[in-house]
């Protein structure tokens, strides 16, 4: 199972989310208190190893916001809304993971894919068995209220291809949590061994 730790700000989190085993770090380049430059991205990703996906989490960027995106933080993924990759120049080389909402019309035509509430980063849980449902459609990563307290149940019911998590590893809002990183990879990698 796939486990991203998203909304990364600092490098000891980064470090701390490779070494606890995460498979993709992902770095908000939207309004949000987790954004962050696409330099500074860079930079705090600078050593993470080839296997870990570094993704660039955007919300109906321009083309120009993600060229420079591309640019200078580079990265192996881009993430953001389904719609809005029809504006976008994304290179082969670049995966796409388009996010549905909960509620929304969901034409799924991408092998990988994020599911999640109406609003990204605000802790907001899907419906699971929803979810399950939606699994079914190809390779779903789980995301929005997700923690180490409730990732053993929704993986349980949703089973999804990954999961995703960004306020359920943070101390205070914004503020991500070595420990609280360690302790959900830990509780999804339980949780997989269990389905």
């Amino acid at each position: 199972m796939l486990v991203k730790i998203c909304g990364l700000r600092e490098q000891e989190h980064v470090q701390a989310a490779v070494a606890a085993g995460a498979d993709a770090v992902g770095f908000v380049f939207a309004d949000s208190v987790r954004r962050i430059e696409p330099a500074d991205a860079a930079a705090i990703a600078a050593n993470v190893p080839a296997h870990v996906k570094r993704v660039a989490v955007m919300l109906h960027p321009s083309n120009d916001d993600w060229q420079r995106v591309l640019r200078d933080f580079s990265p192996d993924v881009l993430q953001t809304d389904a719609e809005d990759f029809a504006g976008l120049d994304v290179p082969d080389n670049v995966e796409r993971w388009p996010v549905y909402r909960q509620g929304s019309a969901m034409v799924v035509n991408t092998s990988t894919f994020l599911y999640e509430g109406a609003n990204s980063g605000q802790g907001e849980t899907v419906d699971w068995s929803q979810a399950a449902e939606v699994a079914t459609r190809g390779r779903m990563i789980l995301a929005g209220g997700i923690s180490a307290a409730n990732v053993a149940e929704a993986v349980a019911i949703a089973k999804p291809f990954g999961v995703d998590v960004s306020s359920g590893v943070e101390s205070v809002r914004g503020q991500k949590d070595s420990t609280l990183i360690r302790q959900f990879i830990n509780a999804a990698r339980a949780a997989e061994q269990t389905t």
